[in-house]
Formats: C-alpha cells, structure tokens, sequence
C-alpha cells in the first residue's frame, strides 16, 4: 500500500471520529440525546448520514465522495472481527481465591440455582427466537399472499438489530458479504435502523415498565426507581478525582507501548483469521469455508488465551483496557455503519420495518416481562430479572445495565449472579449454534431459515418449562 492510499484511510477515519466528538458534544449538551441515553456513535453517525449525498443526492451539504461511503460500509465487517475475537481473552484468569471469613451466600435447595439460571437462558434465548422467527415469517407471508419482492434474508435483521445492537448490523453485512449476496449492504442498513428502533424504545419503554412496576408493588428493592447518574447522562466526568483509571500499564514504555501490545494481539488474531477463511476457502473445506471470518477469530482467541494461562502470561494483558480498545472499535463502526445506511432503499422497507418492529416489542414484553416473572415467581425480584433481560434483547447488555441501575441502584438483587451464569450458558452453546446459525443466513432459502430458527424457539420453550420445573421443585414458596 503506498502512502496515498495510507492517506486516504487517515483522511476517511478522521470524518468518522470527527462526527463521534460532535456526537459526544450534543450527548453532553441536549437534553432529549441525554434522556434517551443515546451513544455518541449513534448520534454522530445519524448527523453524518443526514448532511450527506445519502439523503440529499449531488446538493449534499457534505460532498462526501462516494468512495468514502462504501469505505464505511466495509468497516462494521472488518471491524467485528477484532471485536469477537477479543471476547475469550481473560476467561479464566485472575478467579478469585475464597475468603473462608466471608459471610456465606444463602444456600438454595438442590436444582435452584441452575433452574434461575436455565430461567434466564432461555429468556433472552427464546426473545431472540422469536425475533428472528417472526421477521421471516413476515417475509414468507408477505411475499407469498401480498405480492411484495422482499429479498431472501429480510426480517432476520430484527433480531441482529433488538437482539445484537448496532455492532452486529456489521456481523450480518459480514456474514452475507462473505457469502456472495449482492445486497449485503441494503441487509446491513436494515439491521442497522432495526438497531436504532430497539435502543430507543427499549430504553423508553423499559423505564415505562419500571415506573408502572414500582406502582403497583412489583419491584422488590425500592419504591420508586432510582435516578441515573448526571455522569452517566452526559456521557462524561468532569471532576479529575471521580474519572476512573484507563487500566493497567502492563509494560514499560522504553519497551513498548501497553496499547500497543494489546492493540497488536487483536490485529495478529484478526489477520490470522483472515489467511485462514482464505485458506479454507481456496481448499474447500467441509464446513469451514461457509464460516464468516469473525468466528475464526473467536476460535483462535480460545487456544491463545489457554497458552497465555499455561505460559503464565496473563500479566502481560489488562482485561479493562482490552474492553476500552474493543469499545474503540465499536465506536467508530457504529459510526460508520449508519453513515453508510441505504436510506432511500431502507425507506423502500419503511411499512415492513415498522409493522416488524412493533411485533417484535410485543412479542418480546410477553416473553420477557410476563413469561419470565412467571416462570421465576413473584416474589424473587422478577422485574429485576426481567429488565435487565428486556435491555439486553432491545438494544445491548449496557441497555440492560442501565435499566437495572434504575429498578435496583445498589445491584442488591440476584439479577447479575443469575444473568451472568446464563450468559456462560449462551457463550458454550453460541460457539455451536452461531456458525450454523449464519450458515443458514448467507447460503439458504427463507423457508429454512424460518423452520430452522422456529425450531430453536421451541426448544428455548422447553428449556424455560424445564428450568421453572426445577426451581419450582426446589423453592416451592416462592410460588406460594
């Protein structure tokens, strides 16, 4: 690559960076940006996309060359890769010894824990089901009675979009670019507005739910909801002695660069993943040639991360700072992928995506804010359960966070325990049903796609029944 071309990729960065500093300056300043909890990214890249040839055509206020927005079409692809990939890092470092002086944690019968545990896993499993399931079944019947010429992935993009957030809008353009599918980047303009509809009406309608929660008695901790930090509002600290640290400098700077070492893993890995689809690709290989590049780099991460443990190595990476360059990366392609949107194809979808996306909130609150209060009882925080879980499946785990905040500010429920053992649930099972899963999306029909996710929705169906079983089983009072 000569230096012009290294110029050209400064010079289309900056544009993007640019917009996430405007974005983070209105965040901080409007009000309606603060309430809504919007990210910096989301802000900057809708602002960019609205002043551009996208929307206005040759008298775009912005004359941004065409060239640059297929650019920032490519970055979400690219950029999930380091992303992912950087996910096994630290599973298994740094556990904590037990303090024999530590108050004991309240003992539950045999079969409770893993039953909350199933509970929860099944929640946001059979929410993301039923997203994906429902959007292709629009498709299907759509096409099928209403004469429409929806294309061959159509729908799926509402549970990459509720269910992933803005980062995976990117996964999906990468998994079916790598797939051959011409409308790959119409199909990421898809998941990327379904990603914008989700985050704000998750969190406004899940604020809803913790106010009408708190009225009726349902909420277990307080009696009225728990305001949201002003930091956290305005998306910055002002007072230096509250700003937290960065991470740890693992290294010496006469030596190299801390950044510099974690930065490097992510971009070996990355590359690696690469030469190895390429690899798989060119030689053909049963099962692994159809494999999107970011779940190499998933799978690679794992042995490498087991070596660094082996080779007692793990020093050498500070697991808040891999959080901090992965999250940089998610900026800039969240950025990137709503500057890039399709708008005017989009809005071809505009009745298709509102009719979906209402659905989806519908069918998502019945399975998250009623089926699991059931399932858990009412008398063992089920809004808090639930919230987190009805954040997490309409715009990303922070959304969930958020809402927790509110309904439990001092996290004194069970919530994050039994979430985070049903996120290690997920993480096991992702690594089998993911690749098949996008598969299925890039190389087959509608029709398999919708009998392929429905069958899993059924499947969550009777983990959850199992998992209530259980619990019910072991803590009868709390159905009492």
């Amino acid at each position: 690559m000569g230096s012009t071309q290294i110029v050209y990729v400064f010079k289309n960065t900056s544009i993007l960076i640019a917009f996430l500093f405007l974005g983070m300056f209105l965040r901080g300043k409007i009000p309606f940006f603060r309430k809504l909890l919007l990210p910096s990214a989301v802000i900057g890249g809708f602002i960019l996309l609205l002043l551009g040839p996208q929307v206005w055509g040759d008298a775009a206020p912005l004359p941004i060359p065409k060239e640059y927005i297929t650019t920032w079409a490519a970055v979400p692809g690219v950029f999930i890769v380091p992303i992912f990939a950087a996910v096994p890092l630290g599973n298994g470092w740094n556990e904590p010894e037990k303090d024999p002086s530590a108050p004991k944690e309240k003992k539950f019968k045999a079969g409770a824990p893993l039953g909350e545990a199933l509970i929860a896993y099944a929640c946001f499993c059979q929410a993301g089901s039923f997203q994906s399931t429902f959007g292709l079944f629009y498709n299907l019947i759509s096409n099928k009675f209403f004469g429409t010429d929806l294309y061959n992935n159509f729908g799926y993009e509402l549970v990459a979009g509720f269910s992933g957030g803005h980062g995976t809008a990117g996964a999906v353009g990468n998994v079916l670019m790598n797939a051959g599918v011409e409308h790959w980047e119409l199909a990421q303009s898809v998941a990327t507005t379904f990603a914008t509809v989700g985050l704000i009406g998750g969190i406004v309608l899940g604020i809803a739910f913790i106010n009408r929660a708190s009225a009726t008695g349902m909420t277990k901790i307080l009696d009225k909801p728990g305001q949201i930090p002003d930091t956290v509002l305005r998306g910055y600290e002002l007072d230096r002695s509250k700003q937290e640290s960065l991470g740890h400098e693992t290294t010496h700077n006469s030596s190299i660069e801390t950044i510099t070492a974690h930065l490097g893993l992510f971009i070996i890995i990355t590359a690696i993943s690469y030469w190895a689809r390429e690899w798989c690709v060119a030689h053909n290989v049963p099962g692994f040639s159809s494999i999107t590049v970011w779940f190499y780099g998933l799978m690679i991460m794992y042995p490498v991360n087991w070596l660094l443990k082996k080779m007692k190595l793990t020093w050498l990476f500070d697991l808040k700072l891999k959080s901090k360059i992965t999250g940089a990366f998610s900026d800039i392609a969240i950025t990137a992928a709503i500057a890039s949107m399709q708008i005017k194809a989009v809005m071809a979808y505009a009745v298709p995506i509102l009719v979906i996306s209402a659905v989806g909130f519908v069918g998502t609150y019945f399975l998250v804010m009623r089926w699991y209060v059931w399932a858990v009882g009412k008398k063992d925080y089920p809004v808090e359960r639930a919230i987190i879980n009805w954040g997490f499946m309409t715009g990303v785990l922070m959304t969930g966070m958020m809402l927790l905040k509110i309904a439990d500010p001092n996290y004194e429920s069970p919530t994050l325990k039994d979430f985070s053992f049903a996120m290690a649930i997920s993480s096991i099972t992702g690594l089998f049903t993911s690749p098949i899963g996008y598969y299925y999306l890039g190389y087959k029909s509608t029709w398999d796609n919708f009998v392929y996710h429905g069958l899993w929705l059924v499947a969550y169906i009777i983990v959850g029944i199992v998992g209530h079983a259980m619990l019910k089983k072991a803590n009868p009072e709390q159905f009492e």
